[in-house]
């Protein structure tokens, strides 16, 4: 055990302190002080000619001390000294809660016995907190502690950055008398000033240029954020610079924020047991950092900027990934979704992957093996309120603005269909529900509602011809490109009934294109000045062999009719034959006889056979080669 001693040294001529080898301390006989200190494991006392009288426990740390420096200069000890039961029983004083702890005290210990200390950021802050517990006021001795650190506090720390940011981080450990003392009110305000008069300019959002007080303010704990957050918002700081300082918050906080999800690659290579997790094998993590990280979740959410362009629609979806992983209260996580509806239309397919969680386990796997709905890779029902949300927010725009952007919406849309399409347990019910969501009116063209239509039937190969024909329900085929229509007119997995429709489309597309084609190669047919009569008579041409066209084209359209009523006549005797050995060449050739009626030419022979119909580009680079199934997925 470490002693101090306080020897006299009545010859020296000056006011020395020498530290010795044997641990003691030689001072002037005019002083009762104590020079630096040397603390045992669990005690800490003086063995001067004059013994202390005094005990004071801090922490696992006891004090024998002289009563009167301490009684002197500390209200709060000169109170507690007189009680009977400190007084007479000979036992410790014990400061519970003692902010700064014994390396604190024992820096008060040396301010009470007459010796310098220094003030410093690290220290100021604590030593402020204790001076008031142990009540060091102007009224027990001029110069007391307490106008001393309150001086430093005032007119040096807050008037420098890195000084104020190095207080507020030590005040983390000062609750709540750095909270009651104002001290973390003061440095969080000085901190708003200084970084409100250094907003990013429009060049440096341009080049995504943060500001520079962004990555310190993000070291801080929550609470102490939130405080800077409001104030910065007090002093009329752009909306923009709040919202980025918060997205740098949370990525340095939530470790999670940066995990992006490719979609659903994990289909289709043999695995039974298929398991997902946003941390991609990371173990779980305790239930205390859970609590913690759920707190910063809420936190963050509640004091994101209302303006749409203050955060981007990725962080706010990274966000609700988050806030569903850590089960974040119902209310925040809503308001969340309802802010991501009203960006919906910069966000992208891998952004709405959201996996889905029971009850809120971080990093907790999906089993696909298990066929119930519950049991789907991604939370689409998260996807579904957005969307719903959306066309709610929708109603409120101009004609415009619902118009261009229910069509970017469409394609986001469509693109997630396709990509959940993947997911073995995904119900037909739910792809319907949701590729429903839209007004039909909103789809320019349905190919990538019909490609995520495809991956669904690809998926799902065990569809009964009722469920097959059910989902192709969805898709419009009048809106179907050139390219879909003849990638769906030789797809298997499409129902009977929708590749003839597709047919049909496909010929009216090139009659169609025909029509234009021709129309157009007649205007650019060179015309001789000043022969007016031949211009006529090539316009009459025109006209004429597109009114030939036009003739055509009905007339196929009532072949169609009569070939959908062979398909229905069809389709009975192949319900009938269901329960009977196939015939797949009755089937076979009874399919052939329809394609055949229709005329199609595996040559670059013009539908029509007209000998003085020019053909079309697109007709001839369709039908130079055999059909041969394309690839829509």
């Amino acid at each position: 055990m470490k002693s101090l001693q306080v020897a006299q040294d009545p010859g020296s001529p000056t006011d020395r302190i020498d530290q010795v080898s044997d641990k003691s301390i030689v001072i002037p006989n005019k002083l009762i002080t104590i020079a630096d200190s040397f603390k045992g494991e669990h005690s800490w006392f003086i063995a001067p000619q004059i013994p202390s009288d005094f005990s004071i426990q801090v922490q696992e740390t006891t004090y024998n001390v002289h009563k009167y420096p301490l009684i002197s200069k500390c209200g709060y000890i000169g109170r507690l000294e007189v009680q009977p039961l400190i007084s007479n029983s000979g036992n410790a004083l014990k400061l519970e809660n003692f902010p700064g702890g014994s390396e604190t005290f024992e820096t008060i210990l040396k301010f009470c016995y007459g010796l310098p200390i220094d003030f410093s950021p690290d220290n100021i802050a604590a030593l402020r907190c204790a001076s008031e517990f142990l009540e060091m006021t102007e009224e027990l001795e001029d110069g007391n502690l307490i106008s001393k650190t309150e001086a430093f506090l005032t007119f040096v720390v807050l008037s420098s950055w890195k000084d104020t940011i190095t207080v507020l981080k030590s005040c983390e450990n000062l609750s709540p008398w750095a909270e009651n003392l104002q001290i973390v009110r003061r440095c969080c305000d000085s901190i708003a000033w200084k970084a409100s008069k250094d907003e990013p300019t429009s060049e440096d959002a341009t080049t995504n240029q943060e500001s520079w007080w962004f990555n310190d303010v993000a070291t801080f704990r929550i609470d102490h954020f939130m405080r800077i957050i409001s104030a910065i918002r007090a002093k009329g700081t752009k909306q923009e610079t709040i919202g980025k300082c918060i997205m740098q918050y949370a990525k340095r906080w939530l470790p999670g924020m940066d995990v992006e999800l490719e979609g659903l690659r994990g289909y289709g290579h043999e695995k039974s047991n298929l398991q997902f997790s946003i941390f991609s094998g990371k173990k779980k993590e305790s239930t205390g950092h859970s609590k913690e990280q759920r707190a910063i979740i809420e936190s963050l959410i509640s004091i994101i900027p209302a303006q749409q362009e203050a955060v981007s629609c990725k962080f706010l979806l990274r966000m609700l990934k988050m806030a569903m992983m850590y089960s974040v209260s119902p209310a925040l996580t809503t308001d969340l979704e309802k802010r991501v509806s009203m960006v919906l239309e910069d966000a992208e397919v891998n952004d709405l992957l959201i996996p889905r969680y029971q009850n809120g386990d971080q990093g907790k796997t999906v089993n696909t093996t298990n066929t119930s709905e519950e049991c789907t890779m991604q939370d689409i029902d998260v996807v579904q309120r957005i969307i719903e949300y959306f066309l709610m927010h929708e109603q409120q725009q101009t004609q415009h603005q619902q118009k261009s952007r229910k069509f970017n919406i469409s394609r986001l849309l469509d693109n997630y269909l396709a990509e959940i399409a993947r997911d073995p347990n995904l119900s037909i019910t739910k792809f319907q529900v949701l590729a429903e969501l839209l007004p039909e009116n909103t789809r320019s063209y349905d190919d990538g509602l019909y490609r995520a239509i495809d991956t669904y039937l690809k998926t799902h190969p065990s569809l009964t011809e009722h469920d097959r024909r059910r989902l192709c329900k969805i898709m419009n085929c009048e809106k179907l490109s050139l390219d879909a229509c003849m990638h769906a007119a030789q797809n298997e997995r499409l129902p009977l009934r929708t590749v003839v429709q597709v047919n049909i489309q496909d010929m009216q597309v090139l009659f169609s294109e025909q029509i234009k084609m021709r129309a157009a190669m007649q205007e650019k047919e060179p015309a001789q000045s000043g022969i007016q009569s031949e211009q006529e008579g090539n316009q009459t041409s025109a006209t004429m062999d597109i009114k030939a066209l036009k003739a055509e084209l009905e007339s196929v359209k009532s072949k169609m009719v009569e070939l959908q009523n062979d398909y229905f006549e069809l389709q009975q005797e192949y319900e009938k034959l269901s329960n009977k050995p196939k015939n797949s060449s009755g089937w076979t050739l009874n399919w052939r006889k329809i394609k055949n009626s229709l005329h199609i030419k595996p040559t670059g022979v013009d539908i029509g056979d007209r000998k003085d119909s020019p053909k079309s580009p697109n007709t001839t680079l369709r039908r130079g080669t055999p059909r041969r199934r394309l690839s829509m997925s």
